[in-house]
């Protein structure tokens, strides 16, 4: 089983485990300030989840590159949706500053 390691927690999930689930179920947030409560949910639109990451995960779907092309965000910025990802081995999370965690 796959562990995923933020903010100082290891938590195991099944592989193929979205992200951003593994991590609430945990009790953890990958959501800065207000987006706690004005998130898309899960749905890949609003990109407050934005998280890097490292290890295995799944490649990025159209739908994430579409919202990693849209302000505060940019592909070089080196960040996944949470929402989006595929947990596929272990993986270290680290969420960044700003309302969109956009600054890591």
């Amino acid at each position: 089983m796959p562990t995923v390691s933020y903010q100082g927690e290891e938590i195991e999930c099944e592989e193929g485990a979205i992200l951003r689930d593994v991590l609430k179920e945990a009790g953890l947030s990958v959501y800065n300030g207000k987006m706690k409560q004005l998130n898309c949910r899960g749905a890949g639109s609003c990109g407050s989840c934005a998280v890097q990451v490292d290890g295995e995960v799944s490649e990025p779907g159209k739908k994430e590159k579409l919202r990693l092309w849209a302000p505060p965000h940019h592909p070089s910025h080196d960040v996944r949706l949470a929402c989006q990802v595929r947990v596929e081995g272990d993986v270290e999370v680290t969420k960044g500053r700003g309302l969109f965690g956009q600054h890591v």
